[in-house]
């Protein structure tokens, strides 16, 4: 598989390298770099540093996404669900984690806190326009296509 090259630049002593855990890894495990462990109480947000910022090529994007494992066993996942990444942004890469079961739980410094995946975009021309072309699904909404 060719590999893009994504430069980053390190902001902290406590930062680690994004990092596949396997060869068909789709994300880059993002790192915790705190100076020591977070507690995240029962329905709060805690902003944590990963400590890189990252130089996405342009007609790129970087989504932060959601580790499965923190999420299903600690209930830890992004606030935001998925965050965007610009090619613009130089900044720190933030986690807003958000802890959504009933107990206080643990982030410990270096730990992994979600995944960095990044993926082509196309860019729009929006054209308002009185008209829209027909579809079979039409004006149905959410649920319109049955649950099954």
């Amino acid at each position: 598989m060719k590999k893009t090259v994504v430069r980053f630049k390190k902001l902290s002593e406590k930062a680690v390298a994004p990092a596949y855990a396997s060869s068909g890894a789709a994300g880059a495990d993002l790192y915790a770099a705190e100076d020591s462990d977070m507690v995240i109480l029962s329905g709060t947000t805690q902003l944590i540093h990963t400590g890189i910022a990252v130089e996405i090529p342009e007609g790129y994007v970087g989504l932060v996404f959601a580790r499965s494992g923190l999420a299903s066993k600690k209930g830890l996942a992004p606030a935001n669900k998925v965050g965007v990444i610009d090619s613009d942004y130089r900044g720190e890469i933030l986690v807003p984690m958000r802890n959504q079961s009933n107990t206080a739980q643990t982030v410990a410094a270096g730990e992994r806190i979600a995944q960095l995946v990044i993926v082509p975009y196309l860019a729009a021309d929006f054209a308002e326009s009185g008209e829209l072309g027909g579809t079979e699904r039409g004006e149905g909404g959410f649920g319109s296509t049955g649950t099954r």
